[in-house]
């Protein structure tokens, strides 16, 4: 029995070691249980497993682990377990759109790290809810909820925290226009990501400074990082990462007025997400082929993209980008 303890944990520091190094592909294929019943058998291995394949955007496969896990913890009355566990599964949901149900998880976790006196698991869950009001165009309230968690990841020296929290709050300024804000920002997540060394963390970062550059009308420095991220997220095997890279290229080429360059990286973005079954990533860049198309003359094929990110939207609930597409009476009865 010592000797399985031992193993087992010698297991689970292995799992550990290569999630922070970001080596997501090997920890999926060592060491994801097989069946539900093996996974509620080895539940923080499943979980280790389930957080690998969220972010190789195997969005079944991490649920599946996930929940298997979670039913073992509550068994279990490990609390500290299921909050790791809801706050994965609410980002799945987040991944798929389902924005209820996310909020309910992550509300969930953030009220057993509180409970547990667990800061990290608490700033975790505060994150991903900040996330969530900023999507439904509560602004203020997720930049609220972002300055929290980074207070409590400062206080832990938590630079892997520190870098999730300063690319969303980058995100945050740029949405309310305070590009200066936004670029500081940007700067603080890729110093903190490049600390940490995890190739997909440094690659969001870096998405988000392109995205600050192009907003700013920087056309080269903008495809520079762009490139880079692409650089990193390839590496890293992060296709969600992918998706994100070519949303922004197909912004750039859309605002020097090359449409047809636009819908070469929109389109099969649009097709990847929806495959994985990141409904977000699939409204926007539907929304980013529509406008090539209009822009190249193909306006009943935009209007069908045009129809399909409007339709993910409300069924999200995303105000923040429902208010970005064109009007409805634009598009046919």
């Amino acid at each position: 029995m010592e000797a399985a303890d031992a193993l087992d944990e010698a297991t689970h520091r292995e799992i550990r070691s290569l999630l922070a190094e970001g080596r997501y592909q090997a920890v999926f294929e060592r060491y994801a249980p097989a069946s539900a019943a093996e996974a509620e058998r080895v539940p923080a291995q499943a979980l280790g497993a389930a957080t690998a394949a969220t972010r190789l955007g195997r969005l079944t496969e991490a649920e599946r682990l996930a929940t298997a896990a979670l039913a073992t913890f509550r068994r279990r009355a490990d609390d500290d377990g299921r909050m790791r566990c809801l706050n994965l599964l609410g980002a799945v949901a987040y991944e798929r759109g389902e924005l209820d149900r996310s909020a309910a998880q992550f509300a969930a976790a953030l009220e057993l790290g509180r409970a547990l006196d667990d800061l990290q698991g608490w700033a975790r869950a505060a994150n991903n809810l900040a996330s969530v009001a900023l999507l439904q165009s509560r602004v203020e309230e997720s930049r609220a909820r972002y300055r929290e968690a980074q207070l409590t990841y400062q206080r832990l020296g938590d630079r892997r925290g520190l870098a999730e929290t300063y690319h969303n709050l980058g995100v945050v300024a740029r949405e309310s226009g305070q590009l200066a804000e936004a670029a500081r920002a940007v700067d603080e997540a890729v110093r903190h990501a490049e600390v940490v060394g995890d190739r997909s963390l440094l690659a969001m970062a870096v998405v988000g400074g392109a995205e600050v550059a192009l907003a700013s009308g920087q056309w080269a420095l903008a495809q520079e990082r762009a490139d880079r991220a692409e650089h990193l997220a390839r590496t890293a095997g992060e296709p969600l990462v992918l998706i994100e890279v070519n949303r922004v290229q197909a912004q750039r080429w859309l605002a020097m007025e090359a449409p047809e360059r636009a819908l070469e990286v929109a389109e099969p973005a649009r097709a990847e997400a929806e495959r994985l079954g990141s409904a977000q990533l699939q409204g926007e860049c539907a929304a980013l082929a529509a406008r090539a198309l209009n822009d190249m003359g193909r306006s009943q094929d935009a209007l069908a993209k045009l129809k399909e990110a409007r339709r993910i939207f409300e069924r999200l609930g995303a105000t923040l980008l429902l208010r970005r597409l064109p009007p409805d009476q634009s598009l046919p009865s």
